[in-house]
């Protein structure tokens, strides 16, 4: 691994470990265990792309989680520009969570 790949796996790190302290409010697992992420990018220049998801295309936060993924990921120390998309395809499903998150909502 050269230099810059070694800094983007650090940076990429970084964008996951501030997604993960981003929660959907009516559940108490942040929404990377949950299985929401369903792609994270790190272009050049640091610009950082994520493709999403929610529990429900009719969840009450559709508003105030992606944007606080992008709040929280901005300020990444690092991170030029953040683009979240959303999407519901594939529709989300309880086996995108983690095996740590269905342990905690009781599913195994």
């Amino acid at each position: 691994m050269n230099s810059t790949e070694i800094e983007i796996t650090d940076l990429k790190d970084k964008v996951v470990n501030a997604i993960k302290s981003v929660y959907d409010p009516e559940i108490p697992v942040d929404v990377y265990e949950l299985g929401l992420i369903y792609d994270l990018k790190i272009y050049p220049v640091n610009n950082v792309y994520i493709l999403m998801t929610l529990t429900s295309p009719n969840c009450p936060s559709a508003e105030e989680i992606p944007s606080e993924i992008r709040t929280k990921v901005q300020m990444v120390e690092g991170v030029n520009e953040v683009e979240v998309e959303l999407t519901f395809d594939p529709p989300y499903h309880q086996d995108m969570m983690s095996e740590a998150a269905q342990l905690e909502l009781g599913f195994l």
